[in-house]
Formats: C-alpha cells, structure tokens, sequence
C-alpha cells in the first residue's frame, strides 16, 4: 500500500516535531490537532507541486501555561522531497514488475498516462520520466478525473456506443486451487486475458478418500 496519504502523513510528522520544538507541546495524541495538520499537510503538498516553498500557519493549534499556541512553519520542496525520497524509491519495483510480466521493453512504451492527484508531484514526474529512459508522461488527462474518463469510455463501449475502444480485461491475481501439502496449484497465471478457462484433472491423493 503507498499512497499521497503517506506523503501528506511525511508532512504532518515533521509538523509535530517542529511545533513540540518550538512549544514544548506535543499533539500527536490530539485528535483535533492532528486533523488540522493532516489537512495542513495535504494542502501544502499541493501547493509544493507547482511552488519552492509552502507557509502552513495554524493559529490556535494548541494550549500552554502561557495560552494559545500557534504554528507558523515554512516547508521548502527540497525538505519535503528530502523527506519522501524513500517512499519515492517505494515506487520504483513495482513499475519495473510491470515491465517484466508484461514481457515489453521500457523503449517500446508509447506513452506513460499519470493517475491520481499525486502524480503532480515534481519528483514524481521525474521518476517517471527517468525510468521511462526520458520520455516525459502524457498530459494530455487531468490524473483527477483519468479513472472517471476510462470508465465513462467502458460504459459507452458496454452499452455499444463506442466501437473504437478495445479494452482487454486480465485476471489481477493467480488463480488455483490448494493440493497436497498445502501447495496451491496455479490453473490461470496472472494478467491473463479474460474471459478464459482451464482444467486439469486431479487424482485423490490417499486411499479411501
């Protein structure tokens, strides 16, 4: 599981550091607080997408023997990308899986379609682009809406209004059954074209059973 929460959640670590630093308050059991950092974090993650720094100001965040405490903190891209680098790395196998299974060289990719809001991170753009030996991915979609736009085009392709669009289905996972010893027995191999069928003859594997 990786995802833009556990770039924003990156974000809401380093706030709480900060701000116990510099208060001497620690509010990563406040609820609250915490709610307010995560929706901090995620609005300066996007700021960051298309800025060098973020300002992320949070008046009111906490209480003290001296009253109110406020956050006043200044993310700059290179901290935040610093802090991710490892998530980043996160990515980079199972892109390259998908390489292998689907037996294509990364030369003959025609195009690379970015999905999901996180994508607009610059250093994911960059990653992208680096193991795709340079080539820079599509823009032509808002990654926002590409999912609702693939869905939309099968809806019309379901209901016969589309012709053009061919989409071939695969199974996501290995299909089998359990045999002896506790071995499962694949009948259909991932990422096969469906619909599909397979069978193989089994023999019992003791007497009177």
């Amino acid at each position: 599981r990786l995802g833009g929460d556990d770039w924003d959640q990156r974000i809401v670590d380093h706030l709480i550091k900060k701000f116990k630093e510099t208060t001497g308050v620690d509010v990563s059991k406040d609820k609250i607080a915490k709610q307010r950092l995560k929706e901090a974090a995620e609005q300066a993650k996007k700021e960051l997408s298309s800025s060098m720094s973020a300002s992320i100001q949070l008046p009111y965040l906490s209480l003290t023997e001296n009253g109110p405490a406020n956050l006043d903190e200044t993310l700059t891209r290179a901290q935040f990308e610093k802090m991710t680098e490892d998530l980043l790395d996160r990515t980079k196998k199972p892109f390259q899986d998908v390489i292998r299974e689907a037996g294509v060289k990364v030369e003959d990719i025609a195009h690379v379609v970015l999905v999901g809001g996180s994508t607009r991170m610059p250093a994911v753009y960059e990653l992208v682009k680096a193991e795709t030996g340079g080539k820079d991915p599509n823009k032509g979609v808002n990654p926002d809406e590409v999912v609702a736009v693939g869905a939309a085009l099968q809806a019309g392709v379901l209901k016969g209004e589309r012709k053009d669009v061919l989409l071939i289905d695969v199974t996501p996972l290995s299909l089998g059954i359990e045999t002896k010893g506790g071995i499962m027995t694949r009948l259909i191999e991932r990422n096969t074209a469906i619909p599909t069928k397979r069978s193989e003859t089994f023999t019992t594997a003791d007497d009177n059973q």
